[in-house]
């Protein structure tokens, strides 16, 4: 049997004695706080990231940013700071509506037009527009809270605003699209749904770079079709009249000079047409494109300018100075409001 120690039995082998590092060590272990005797330990927030900038808030502006989240990169930001910007270029498209009218010879087209809701578009829109003014309104404009942020509260456009400026159909089908439309899927409904070849559609979306077709495109193609032509030369530049009228209106985007083919779809079954919410449509694209302007590097605005301008003047008329003494209730309210000329600056 080993022999017995304090420590219990042990084995044959020599005790080795414990050395000085191994002593401080049992040392340092018995001089530890018991746990219940320790503080609380403070743990960061795990859900921030560590990377991202603390906002401190900005002058004049939101102190704490949980509802403008992105106001650190808005303009006014920049403005408070002494860095202004030109006045935004404006892709206005009223002066191009009339290189395409639809006259006595053109009825049948202008009946499917009426039935669809957006004839109203034809005669309202603005040719010209405040670039001044659209700027300075775009400067208060915050894309969270989807308003303008006046000295007097918050403003902002509504579906009622649209249906009186507009008189357009603001109830209806959501306008929609579940993907992208690729340059080859562009091309195949320029064929089904425009009659055109699949040599003219890809040459004509290759100069585009991009699955668009230019609005001068449109008109030389098919402005020239009367009620003489064909049937489905009729169809084929009804479509393409739509396409064109939303392409200058309610999608006017900064390309400034075409429109994106994937809108040719809501035209293939023109008895359809009238069925959309294109006054919800327009509003929420307007939104998009306010949204995007607001920030410092951007140097366009885009989206249908005539019922923002139109808007404006209509809930503050000493912007302007002449509106139309001939105007009736009957029509949409932005023709009261068109302009003819258009100052360099804002009145004072």
């Amino acid at each position: 049997m080993p022999p017995r120690t304090r420590g219990g039995y042990t084995s044959s082998a020599p005790r080795r004695r414990p050395t000085g590092s191994e002593r401080r060590r049992r040392v340092q272990l018995r001089e530890v706080e018991p746990v219940a005797d320790r503080d609380p330990v403070e743990h960061p927030q795990h859900d921030r990231d560590e990377t991202e900038e603390v906002f401190e808030g900005a002058p004049g502006g939101p102190i704490d940013r949980c509802i403008l989240r992105s106001f650190d990169k808005h303009i006014a930001t920049k403005i408070w700071v002494g860095e202004d910007r030109a006045p935004l270029k404006l892709v206005n498209h009223g002066a191009k509506l009339q290189l395409w009218e639809l006259g006595m010879e053109r009825s049948r087209i202008y009946e499917t037009v009426h039935r669809s809701g957006l004839a109203p578009l034809t005669s309202c829109s603005h040719r010209v527009a405040s670039r001044p003014m659209l700027s300075a309104f775009c400067e208060r404009w915050q894309p969270e809270t989807t308003t303008f942020h006046m000295p007097f509260g918050e403003m902002t456009i509504t579906l009622d605003d649209v249906a009186s400026i507009l008189h357009i159909p603001v109830t209806g089908s959501m306008i929609s699209f579940s993907q992208p439309l690729h340059a080859d899927d562009a091309n195949a409904l320029l064929v089904e749904l425009l009659g055109t070849t699949d040599v003219e559609a890809s040459r004509e979306t290759e100069q585009c770079r991009s699955p668009s077709v230019r609005l001068l495109w449109l008109r030389d193609h098919f402005s020239t079709i009367t009620d003489a032509s064909s049937d489905d030369d009729i169809v084929f530049a009804t479509r393409a009249f739509l396409l064109h009228l939303v392409g200058c209106t309610l999608f006017a985007d900064k390309s400034a000079t075409s429109v994106v083919v994937v809108y040719l779809e809501l035209f293939r079954d023109l008895s359809m047409v009238g069925s959309y919410a294109w006054g919800a449509a327009c509003l929420a694209y307007l939104y998009r494109q306010l949204s995007i302007a607001t920030r410092f590097e951007v140097r366009q605005l885009g989206g249908y300018l005539t019922l923002l301008q139109a808007w404006i003047y209509e809930h503050f008329p000493e912007m302007f100075s002449s509106p139309d003494i001939s105007y009736t209730e009957s029509r949409p309210r932005a023709l009261r409001w068109r302009p003819h000329v258009i100052p360099d600056s804002l009145p004072s």
